[in-house]
Protein backbone atom coordinates (compact mmCIF):
# COMPACT_ATOMS: atom_id res chain seq x y z
CA UNK A 1 0.00 0.00 0.00
CA UNK A 2 2.65 2.33 1.07
CA UNK A 3 4.78 1.93 -2.15
CA UNK A 4 1.18 2.59 -4.12
CA UNK A 5 0.90 5.97 -2.38
CA UNK A 6 4.67 6.70 -2.97
CA UNK A 7 3.98 5.78 -6.87
CA UNK A 8 1.01 7.47 -6.91
CA UNK A 9 2.59 10.79 -4.76
CA UNK A 10 5.09 10.67 -7.76
CA UNK A 11 3.17 11.30 -10.87
CA UNK A 12 1.00 13.34 -9.02
CA UNK A 13 4.04 15.64 -8.90
CA UNK A 14 5.24 14.89 -12.38
CA UNK A 15 1.75 16.18 -13.83
CA UNK A 16 1.77 19.70 -11.49
CA UNK A 17 5.62 19.92 -12.56
CA UNK A 18 3.78 20.23 -16.18
CA UNK A 19 1.49 23.17 -15.43
CA UNK A 20 4.63 24.55 -13.13
CA UNK A 21 6.13 27.87 -14.55
CA UNK A 22 8.93 30.09 -13.32
CA UNK A 23 8.63 32.86 -10.40
CA UNK A 24 9.42 35.83 -13.20
CA UNK A 25 6.28 33.95 -15.17
CA UNK A 26 4.08 34.31 -12.14
CA UNK A 27 4.44 37.79 -11.49
CA UNK A 28 3.87 38.24 -14.90
CA UNK A 29 0.79 36.81 -14.77
CA UNK A 30 -0.53 38.36 -11.60
CA UNK A 31 0.68 41.62 -13.17
CA UNK A 32 -1.95 40.99 -16.36
CA UNK A 33 -4.49 40.20 -13.16
CA UNK A 34 -4.41 43.23 -12.23
CA UNK A 35 -4.86 45.19 -15.47
CA UNK A 36 -7.62 42.87 -15.95
CA UNK A 37 -9.44 43.20 -12.46
CA UNK A 38 -9.23 39.40 -12.22
CA UNK A 39 -7.67 36.96 -10.08
CA UNK A 40 -6.36 33.15 -10.28
CA UNK A 41 -8.61 30.31 -8.37
CA UNK A 42 -11.58 28.90 -9.04
CA UNK A 43 -13.92 31.97 -7.23
CA UNK A 44 -13.72 35.14 -8.61
CA UNK A 45 -15.42 37.65 -6.35
CA UNK A 46 -14.26 41.57 -6.56
CA UNK A 47 -12.50 41.38 -3.00
CA UNK A 48 -10.18 38.40 -4.14
CA UNK A 49 -9.09 40.56 -7.24
CA UNK A 50 -8.73 43.72 -4.70
CA UNK A 51 -6.20 40.97 -2.99
CA UNK A 52 -4.78 40.03 -6.25
CA UNK A 53 -3.83 43.90 -6.90
CA UNK A 54 -2.43 44.56 -3.20
CA UNK A 55 -0.52 40.93 -3.50
CA UNK A 56 0.99 42.65 -6.63
CA UNK A 57 2.01 45.96 -4.87
CA UNK A 58 3.64 43.52 -1.67
CA UNK A 59 5.63 41.15 -4.28
CA UNK A 60 6.77 44.15 -5.77
CA UNK A 61 8.19 45.45 -2.98
CA UNK A 62 9.62 42.46 -1.57
CA UNK A 63 10.97 41.26 -4.73
CA UNK A 64 13.29 45.32 -4.41
CA UNK A 65 13.84 45.03 -0.49
CA UNK A 66 14.43 41.67 1.00
CA UNK A 67 17.92 41.16 1.75
CA UNK A 68 19.62 38.02 2.63
CA UNK A 69 22.57 38.54 5.24
CA UNK A 70 26.10 37.91 3.45
CA UNK A 71 27.09 35.07 5.02
CA UNK A 72 23.77 33.25 4.65
CA UNK A 73 24.50 33.60 0.83
CA UNK A 74 27.71 32.01 0.89
CA UNK A 75 26.17 29.20 2.73
CA UNK A 76 23.11 28.75 0.50
CA UNK A 77 25.66 29.41 -2.59
CA UNK A 78 28.39 27.22 -1.80
CA UNK A 79 25.46 24.20 -0.75
CA UNK A 80 24.94 21.23 -3.34
CA UNK A 81 21.16 21.18 -3.15
CA UNK A 82 19.98 19.99 -6.50
CA UNK A 83 16.28 20.50 -5.69
CA UNK A 84 13.27 21.41 -7.12
CA UNK A 85 10.90 23.88 -5.19
CA UNK A 86 7.47 23.63 -6.21
CA UNK A 87 5.13 26.02 -4.62
CA UNK A 88 1.45 26.03 -4.26
CA UNK A 89 -0.43 29.65 -4.36
CA UNK A 90 -2.87 31.59 -5.55
CA UNK A 91 -2.72 35.75 -6.41
CA UNK A 92 -5.04 36.37 -3.97
CA UNK A 93 -3.46 35.29 -0.80
CA UNK A 94 -1.73 37.73 1.22
CA UNK A 95 0.51 35.00 3.46
CA UNK A 96 1.91 34.24 0.06
CA UNK A 97 3.06 37.96 -1.28
CA UNK A 98 4.76 38.03 1.45
CA UNK A 99 6.45 34.92 1.17
CA UNK A 100 7.12 33.83 -2.69
CA UNK A 101 9.04 36.69 -2.90
CA UNK A 102 11.29 35.27 -0.23
CA UNK A 103 11.40 31.39 -1.46
CA UNK A 104 12.46 33.22 -5.08
CA UNK A 105 15.60 35.15 -3.25
CA UNK A 106 16.67 32.18 -1.35
CA UNK A 107 16.58 29.70 -4.32
CA UNK A 108 18.20 32.64 -6.76
CA UNK A 109 21.21 32.45 -4.93
CA UNK A 110 21.71 28.73 -5.85
CA UNK A 111 21.65 27.39 -9.42
CA UNK A 112 20.95 23.98 -7.84
CA UNK A 113 17.80 25.06 -7.03
CA UNK A 114 14.65 24.91 -9.76
CA UNK A 115 11.87 26.95 -8.35
CA UNK A 116 8.13 26.41 -9.54
CA UNK A 117 5.45 27.79 -9.05
CA UNK A 118 1.61 25.67 -9.55
CA UNK A 119 -1.99 27.45 -8.56
CA UNK A 120 -3.58 25.31 -6.15
CA UNK A 121 -6.99 24.83 -7.70
CA UNK A 122 -5.54 23.19 -11.06
CA UNK A 123 -3.59 21.14 -8.97
CA UNK A 124 -5.83 19.81 -6.36
CA UNK A 125 -4.70 16.50 -6.17
CA UNK A 126 -1.08 17.75 -4.70
CA UNK A 127 -2.58 20.36 -2.94
CA UNK A 128 -4.19 17.46 -0.79
CA UNK A 129 -1.32 15.51 -0.44
CA UNK A 130 0.48 18.33 1.93
CA UNK A 131 -2.71 19.72 3.59
CA UNK A 132 -1.69 21.62 6.73
CA UNK A 133 -4.03 20.66 10.00
CA UNK A 134 -6.75 18.84 7.43
CA UNK A 135 -6.84 22.66 5.55
CA UNK A 136 -5.59 23.76 1.53
CA UNK A 137 -3.61 26.23 3.29
CA UNK A 138 -1.16 28.38 1.14
CA UNK A 139 1.58 28.87 0.18
CA UNK A 140 2.99 25.53 0.47
CA UNK A 141 6.01 24.78 -0.62
CA UNK A 142 7.49 20.85 -1.36
CA UNK A 143 11.31 20.47 -2.06
CA UNK A 144 11.96 17.48 -4.57
CA UNK A 145 15.08 16.16 -4.71
CA UNK A 146 16.21 15.91 -8.15
CA UNK A 147 18.30 12.63 -8.45
CA UNK A 148 15.34 10.34 -6.63
CA UNK A 149 12.24 12.48 -7.14
CA UNK A 150 11.35 12.24 -3.57
CA UNK A 151 9.50 14.38 -1.44
CA UNK A 152 12.75 15.76 1.49
CA UNK A 153 11.13 17.98 3.04
CA UNK A 154 7.92 20.99 3.01
CA UNK A 155 7.65 24.64 4.53
CA UNK A 156 4.93 27.07 5.19
CA UNK A 157 1.99 27.94 4.97
CA UNK A 158 3.86 30.88 7.25
CA UNK A 159 7.14 31.26 8.75
CA UNK A 160 7.59 29.69 12.01
CA UNK A 161 7.38 32.73 14.18
CA UNK A 162 4.04 33.61 12.36
CA UNK A 163 2.76 29.86 13.11
CA UNK A 164 3.59 30.57 16.03
CA UNK A 165 1.33 34.15 16.40
CA UNK A 166 -1.33 32.36 14.54
CA UNK A 167 -1.97 29.12 17.01
CA UNK A 168 -1.56 31.18 19.50
CA UNK A 169 -4.23 33.71 19.02
CA UNK A 170 -6.61 30.69 17.68
CA UNK A 171 -6.38 29.21 20.93
CA UNK A 172 -6.77 31.71 22.45
CA UNK A 173 -9.79 33.41 20.22
CA UNK A 174 -11.02 30.47 18.47
CA UNK A 175 -10.41 32.06 15.00
CA UNK A 176 -8.77 34.28 13.45
CA UNK A 177 -10.12 38.44 13.26
CA UNK A 178 -9.75 40.81 10.63
CA UNK A 179 -7.85 42.86 13.86
CA UNK A 180 -5.62 39.73 13.89
CA UNK A 181 -4.84 39.83 10.17
CA UNK A 182 -3.94 43.36 10.21
CA UNK A 183 -1.54 42.71 13.05
CA UNK A 184 0.12 39.51 11.31
CA UNK A 185 0.81 42.70 8.10
CA UNK A 186 2.67 44.27 10.41
CA UNK A 187 4.57 41.30 11.85
CA UNK A 188 5.43 40.83 8.10
CA UNK A 189 6.51 44.36 7.67
CA UNK A 190 8.76 44.45 10.70
CA UNK A 191 10.32 40.72 9.87
CA UNK A 192 11.47 42.01 6.20
CA UNK A 193 11.75 37.91 5.37
CA UNK A 194 14.49 37.01 8.05
CA UNK A 195 12.36 34.38 9.75
CA UNK A 196 11.45 32.88 6.43
CA UNK A 197 14.99 33.19 5.15
CA UNK A 198 16.30 31.40 8.43
CA UNK A 199 13.38 28.43 7.83
CA UNK A 200 14.51 27.72 4.77
CA UNK A 201 17.91 27.78 5.10
CA UNK A 202 17.40 25.19 8.16
CA UNK A 203 15.67 22.85 5.52
CA UNK A 204 18.65 22.43 3.64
Amino acid sequence: MKKLQHTNLQNIIKDSLKKAISYQDYRALVKDLVVKESTTGNEKTEDLANYTMLNDRRMKRWDKTVKVDEAVKEKIAKTNINQTWLVLTESWCGDAAHIMPVINKVAELNNTIDFKVVLRDENLDLMNQFLTNGGQSIPKLILIDNATNEVVNTFGPRPSEATKLVLDYKAKHGKLTSEFKEDLQGWYNKDKGQNAISDLVSLL
